[in-house]
């Protein structure tokens, strides 16, 4: 059973997830599922597609936004987008979770919605140390 890590109310974050992960998210709550894994990543793990209809036998909205090293702005602004627009609680993963923290730490930099400080607070608080990231993150807050 993979441990989900809260970040705020509505956004958490997780390593791999398997089909049972998946039923039990939307047991608890959430409604949208972003994969921040790339499939060729590494062997052996759920693909993109196998992790799809799970979730949509589950109820959850289905998102894949795969990316190797730090997030372009592509997959930042969709990951703002999404955050803005989900229905619900937001359960993003990658093999780590740390691709998936750093996605939604520069989507709340864009949005301005946190200061870099308060999201690398966040962060640590749900066990992920983002600090490396503070000039980027600065970089895209507006305030």
């Amino acid at each position: 059973m993979t441990d989900f890590h809260r970040v705020t109310a509505v956004f958490s974050v997780a390593p791999h997830l398997g089909a049972d992960d998946i039923a039990r998210a939307a047991k608890e709550g959430f409604r949208v599922l972003i994969n921040n894994r790339p499939d060729s990543e590494a062997a052996g793990l759920m693909l993109s597609a196998e992790a799809e209809q799970a979730a949509k036998a589950a109820g959850l909205a289905y998102y894949s936004l795969p990316f190797a090293g730090p997030p372009p702005p592509a997959i930042v602004a969709r990951t703002e987008t999404l955050l803005e627009q989900a229905p619900g609680p937001v359960l993003a993963y990658c093999r780590t979770g740390t691709r998936s923290i750093t996605a939604w730490a520069m989507a709340q930099a864009l949005a301005g919605e946190m200061t870099p400080d308060e999201i690398i607070a966040r962060a640590a608080a749900a066990g992920y140390d983002l600090s490396g990231a503070r000039m980027a993150l600065q970089g895209l807050y507006p305030g």
